[in-house]
């Protein structure tokens, strides 16, 4: 869990450095505002995401899965509407640091996971 907790505060970090500030940004102290916004979206992905999860089932369904994307950007839009600090400019930004975040949590949780 430590080190799914670490992945994610990096990946949401990197995320930031590859991803224009105009879509998402850090502002004050980097690291501190990464650190929270990976723990309060651990914490959405643990409980508010299911439940739209599965409110948005038929959609997700129709669209073959596609839809559990939108799904991701939201919790992102949401954590960036919780965190100060932690910004996100619209939905296209979260979608973006969605998908970059969760290929390097991904890459990364499994090589701290090895050690």
């Amino acid at each position: 869990m430590f080190a799914r907790w670490i992945a994610l505060t990096l990946a949401i970090l990197l995320t930031t450095y590859l991803l224009p500030p105009a879509l998402v940004e850090l502002r004050g102290d980097r690291f501190i505002v990464a650190v929270v916004a990976a723990l309060v979206l651990g914490l959405v992905n643990t409980f508010v995401r299911p439940i739209v999860a599965l409110i948005a089932l038929p959609i997700t369904v129709l669209t073959l899965g596609l839809f559990a994307l939108v799904i991701n950007a939201l919790m992102i839009y949401l954590v960036g509407l919780i965190v100060p600090g932690f910004v996100v400019h619209g939905l296209w930004g979260a979608f973006l640091a969605s998908l970059i975040i969760s290929l390097i949590s991904v890459v990364l949780t499994r090589m701290l996971s090895r050690e």
